[in-house]
């Protein structure tokens, strides 16, 4: 993957004041808001303007400020993984006094961490709250105060109950009686360069989907709502007619990078959107004639995707190694090699895991550091 177009981006749209980074310690995440903003309009633009039909996984966000941010634009449905993610969510709802805001967790929970949602939705009673389910029992048993949807496995083969098994969709649903709300389906794993490619393959399964929850409404139930489709195929969910079509059920789609953007996502060209997290590092060792090594390691910026990790916008001659804990190579393909104490702008292959990372991130809008701001959302709680 060469990221041609990150690599050619201008550097300056990274930029941040001479005064602010005499002072500024790497790494540092830092989230601009300004293109934040830009990937929502381009996001509500795919969506012919209908946010409703938008449900952002919030694991890449991680930050209140940003889920404030999202709100404020009219996202009201959100995905999450983690207790914590829930709680900030909620929290940031409140604090906007926003009402009728909903949140999927899209993650499997158990024991405790049921208990801590249950808390949760008793703590902040406006914003409605979900789990997923894949069996009668366990639909069953969820509080009365959550809602349930049933997880369908498209393929992927990380959860849910496979589409072949119609009759144990049928059966949690119905287990779950007045809390059933609908059906999850992440398809993920397709993951195709070419859009094409990406469009049919996702159309096979909708299609399987569809007459899965037409059966679910013949059997007499309600389906409230079908949420698909993180950020390589949410746009083929968008133009799936007989998504778009169900009778009383409602399709949502639920990418959260979009959110940020990253140079993985930015392998899908119908994309089209910026880049809003990076990670700040200095030049720290020049360790051969055409090479360079950064202080951001595997501790600063996610490095399970594969290699690169990491581009550098407007350096296309610079081309990563990979990681060590506390160190990151480049290797001078092109170009003049950067002077050690230099920062450079690092565009994360994955962001979501780099945005989680962090403690701190400093927000910037216009090219200025607005606050320093916790990435209170990151991690995982512990006790119930």
């Amino acid at each position: 993957m060469t990221n041609e177009r990150l690599a050619r981006l201008d550097p300056a749209h990274y930029g941040l004041p001479a005064a602010d980074l005499a002072r500024l310690q790497t790494p540092a995440l830092a989230i601009h808001l300004d293109r934040v903003r830009a990937n929502v309009e381009r996001m509500a633009a795919w969506l012919g303007g209908d946010l409703d039909r938008w449900r952002p996984h919030v694991k890449t966000a991680k930050i209140p400020e940003v889920f404030r941010l999202l709100a404020r634009r009219g996202v009201r449905r959100f995905k999450c993984a983690t207790t914590r993610e829930a709680f900030h969510l909620m929290q940031a709802f409140e604090e906007e006094q926003i009402r009728g805001a909903d949140v999927l967790i899209a993650y499997a929970h158990a024991g405790p961490a049921l208990q801590r949602l249950t808390m949760l939705a008793e703590r902040f009673p406006e914003t409605r709250l979900s789990v997923l389910a894949e069996d009668p029992s366990a639909a069953a048993a969820v509080p009365a105060r959550l809602g349930v949807f049933v997880d369908v496995n498209p393929g992927m083969d990380r959860t849910g109950i496979p589409m072949s098994e119609r009759d144990s969709i049928g059966a949690v649903a119905r287990a779950a009686g007045p809390r059933f709300r609908g059906v999850h389906f992440y398809e993920g794993h397709i993951r195709d360069a070419d859009g094409r490619i990406r469009g049919h393959r996702s159309a096979g399964l909708f299609e399987e989907l569809v007459t899965i929850v037409r059966s679910l409404q013949a059997g007499g139930l309600v389906v409230e709502e079908v949420v698909t489709s993180g950020t390589p195929t949410f746009r083929a969910a968008l133009a799936f007619p007989a998504l778009r079509d169900l009778a009383e059920a409602r399709h949502r789609v639920s990418p959260g990078t979009v959110v940020y953007h990253d140079a993985a996502s930015d392998a899908f060209e119908e994309l089209d959107l910026e880049p809003a997290a990076v990670v700040l590092s200095r030049v720290v060792s020049h360790p051969g004639p055409r090479l360079v090594t950064c202080d951001a390691g595997s501790k600063s910026l996610a490095a399970e995707a594969g290699d690169p990790c990491a581009i550098v916008p407007g350096r296309p001659g610079l081309v990563a190694r990979r990681p060590s804990e506390e160190h990151l190579p480049f290797d001078v393909a092109a170009g003049e090699r950067p002077a050690r104490g230099e920062v450079l702008s690092l565009i994360p292959r994955h962001v979501c895991p780099t945005v989680n990372l962090a403690e701190e991130a400093l927000l910037v809008d216009g090219g200025r550091i607005v606050m320093t701001v916790p990435v209170a959302a990151r991690a995982h709680e512990t006790w119930t």
